[in-house]
């Protein structure tokens, strides 16, 4: 299923969902070319947002992607409590909200590091760059540490530019 990003974006954002863009889309956002195979989010899990997130996606057949038998997302008030992460397969394609990013914090950190970005499909908020950098170093994967020698070097240029 081939991974849709703007779409899954402009739902969320049509949606009134709170929520910042991290990992490798926003790795790309910061200038760094790199494949990515699904959209990260940080969002908060209260009521109302979840409601939010299962509207965006109702009619895309939101699983968990990461179950055995790929359980439909069911977004009822007895199970708001239960949502710490999510990671979802949809019609437009993967797609992982978190509560909070390692090496930044809750939402309302990953909000308060966070630009704006205006594209003509809407505007979102990206972790900053130093964020980006900080949540890359603390996932520690592979792939991560290589995204992070390349965002310092992105931050380098942009220092010297002043």
């Amino acid at each position: 299923m081939p991974q849709n990003d703007q779409a899954l974006l402009t739902r969320l954002s049509e949606s009134g969902l709170e929520f910042v863009v991290i990992g490798g889309v926003c790795v790309v956002f910061h200038g760094v070319p790199m494949a990515t195979f699904d959209l990260d989010i940080c969002c908060p899990f209260g009521e109302e947002n979840v409601r939010r997130l299962a509207a965006a996606l109702g009619d895309l057949h939101p699983v968990h992607r990461l179950t055995a038998n790929k359980l439909s997302l069911e977004a009822t008030r007895d199970r708001f409590a239960d949502f710490k992460n999510l990671y979802l397969q949809t019609d437009l394609g993967k797609l992982d909200c978190l509560s909070e990013v390692a090496g930044v914090g809750t939402f309302a950190e990953a909000l308060r590091r966070s630009v704006a970005a205006r594209f003509s499909y809407g505007e979102y908020r990206f972790l900053n760059l130093d964020a980006l950098i900080a949540a890359k170093e603390a996932a520690g994967r592979e792939h991560d540490l290589a995204a992070v020698k390349r965002l310092k070097a992105v931050k380098e240029r942009l220092a010297r530019r002043g």
